[in-house]
């Protein structure tokens, strides 16, 4: 009785449609065993309430995400409205998780039949197909389109940016945690977007080497083509990386992998605590600098734009736009540190604990000390050849395209 009333309670919450149609089994359930006599009426009663209370309680760990899609602003000069896809050319990485198959390819040109469509091939260097695909839409007055998972887009994001064309994200990878975001659940939403010309700008993350001298856009534009008075301003040589999700270091790019792996079997929160024990046991802290005070911290994560839930498993955003970096970084130089962190994650206690410093900013300088600055962009990581880093936003650098019932109409 308790595990249905938690799973009725659970699905009500997750989706309240789909709760609607769960509901009377469950009830039907309780009613059977309350007929059974008044101890197991008392049983019944006491197993909803078990029930309801776990669903509930666990609402605290992992809140569920809201139906809307992020806030975010139109652009100042509009995305062009291409019918038929004509003008779009959309290049799709079929190695990022998506099951591609020729009724996918036949899907996407039925939708749009002359966009210009062109697959990923092993060996093939994905940044030279996205430039060179970049290039033609800059020449066709089109825009960008890239079908993969996060890395395909983030790939795809700084292209657009570098080139100021608009750039359609069509969901196509394990996750598509920045397509859930933008609110294109299906290649339709996108589609749809497309040929009506509805479209939002969001900020991009950058984390750069501080060596690199910066100057303006040499177009004095953002990629909306409106005038740059905003702080963007791009490295000109150097190393850079744009982020349109997430930035980290330490450990935390090895606890989402370990928590993806088990959650599908054992839930969220409780593949998290596990996932958190194991790269404890045999991770490493890093001694860092970070704005001038040294630290020593399992990890730290920064997210282009304020994430939830609180703690260390943000899942969601609700503004592409708000021009901060959400920072979160777990400290090892207090007493016990690994124990009164996994004791915070499992009494839901994470966001008063010592162990987590967090803030929101516009710019974050990192210097990583001692340890291997193993650096992950929107999950992909990478072995960094320096050690210092300034983390920035660049405001509404990158023009997306987005069904117009997927906008916020009060902000």
């Amino acid at each position: 009785m308790t595990s249905a009333a938690a799973f009725a309670s659970g699905v009500v919450l997750e989706s309240p449609r789909y709760g609607l149609a769960v509901l009377p089994f469950a009830a039907g359930l309780t009613y059977v065993r309350g007929r059974e006599g008044l101890d197991h009426r008392g049983r019944a009663a006491v197993g909803v309430i078990v029930g309801m209370g776990a669903a509930l309680l666990t609402c605290r760990w992992w809140p569920v995400k809201p139906e809307a899609a992020a806030a975010a602003a139109p652009p100042r000069r509009p995305a062009p409205a291409l019918v038929a896809g004509k003008g779009l050319h959309l290049v799709v990485n079929p190695s990022s998780g998506i099951s591609w198959s020729q009724d996918t390819a036949e899907t996407l040109r039925t939708m749009l039949p002359e966009a210009a469509i062109t697959i990923f091939e092993p060996g093939d260097d994905l940044v030279a197909l996205l430039d060179e695909a970049a290039m033609r839409a800059v020449a066709d007055g089109g825009a960008l389109g890239v079908c993969g998972g996060d890395g395909t887009v983030n790939a795809g994001s700084a292209t657009a940016a570098r080139h100021h064309v608009p750039l359609a994200v069509f969901p196509g990878g394990t996750f598509n945690h920045f397509a859930v975001d933008l609110g294109n659940q299906t290649l339709e939403d996108v589609a749809r977007a497309i040929r009506a010309g509805d479209a939002v700008t969001a900020d991009v993350g950058r984390a750069s080497s501080p060596k690199s001298p910066r100057t303006r856009h040499e177009t004095g534009a953002t990629p909306d083509g409106s005038p740059d008075d905003s702080a963007g301003v791009l490295p000109s040589g150097g190393e850079q990386q744009l982020f349109l999700n997430t930035f980290s270091i330490g450990v935390y790019s090895e606890l989402v992998h370990a928590r993806e792996r088990m959650e599908k079997r054992i839930g969220k929160w409780p593949a998290l605590a596990v996932g958190l024990a194991k790269v404890l046991a045999t991770g490493t802290p890093l001694s860092v600098v970070i704005n001038g005070r040294p630290r020593s911290i399992w990890l730290l994560f920064a997210g282009n734009g304020i994430y939830h839930p609180a703690g260390f498993a943000p899942t969601y955003r609700t503004q592409l736009d708000d021009g901060l970096l959400d920072v979160r970084a777990v400290e090892a130089g207090t007493p016990l540190a690994r124990t009164r962190l996994l004791l915070a994650v499992l009494t839901g206690t994470l966001h008063n604990s010592r162990v987590l410093t967090t803030a929101q900013v516009r710019r974050l300088d990192l210097e990583v000390l001692q340890g291997e600055p193993h650096f992950a962009y929107d999950g992909e990581v990478t072995d960094a050849t320096y050690r210092r880093l300034v983390l920035d936003k660049i405001p509404k650098a990158v023009t997306l395209y987005r069904p117009a019932d997927q906008d916020q109409w009060l902000r």
